[in-house]
């Protein structure tokens, strides 16, 4: 009976890195025994902001898969991204079109490394950390790196494509309260 450990970094991500030339990047992995498959329960488990955590998200884009990266504080607008894309119809992938497309589970999709190539659109907001953290292949590991080196490794196009929220009429902050969502992963 084996008490060993799961390695912290997903084959296929370990894979994907030394083919890209990053393998020191395994190095920083950090793997939690609890799982961080949300961007609230990462940000606790590392000790940061809620939004220096990168959601790898999967949407269907007129029958396509692409991939947004958001700060974990914030949504996606699904209009935005339509005006981005030019597309017609853009929906949230489900569980099999995101495992098919990336070789991975929701809460452990990594930005980069993914089994097929995708548009891949970035939240511009993803600029103001000087680091960020991101899924490594398993809702129980992630990794840091700087928001320009995850843009360029996933190439990524910078957008505009948070969602805003309402205020109240003369306010300038939000009126609804951050609320977890199924699947924003880290």
């Amino acid at each position: 009976m084996s008490t060993s450990q799961p390695p912290p970094v997903h084959p296929l991500f370990a894979e994907a890195l030394r083919d890209m030339g990053l393998s020191d990047l395994e190095a920083e992995v950090r793997r939690f025994p609890d799982a961080t498959r949300t961007a609230a329960e990462a940000a606790a488990a590392i000790g940061c902001d809620t939004s220096e955590i990168v959601k790898s998200l999967i949407f269907e884009a007129d029958g396509a898969p692409v991939l947004v990266l958001m700060d974990g504080s914030s949504r996606v607008d699904l209009d935005l991204v339509r005006s981005e894309l030019g597309a017609r119809k853009v929906k949230r992938a489900d569980a099999d079109l995101v495992r098919a497309t990336t070789g991975y589970a929701i809460g452990g999709v990594p930005p980069f490394g993914h089994r097929t190539r995708t548009t891949v659109l970035a939240d511009r907001g993803l600029l103001t950390h000087p680091v960020v953290w991101a899924a490594a292949g398993t809702p129980h590991s992630v990794f840091p790196i700087p928001p320009k080196d995850l843009i360029a490794h996933a190439g990524a196009k910078l957008a505009d494509v948070r969602e805003t929220p309402a205020g109240p009429a003369g306010s300038a902050e939000p009126s609804r309260p951050s609320r977890p969502s199924g699947g924003d992963a880290a």
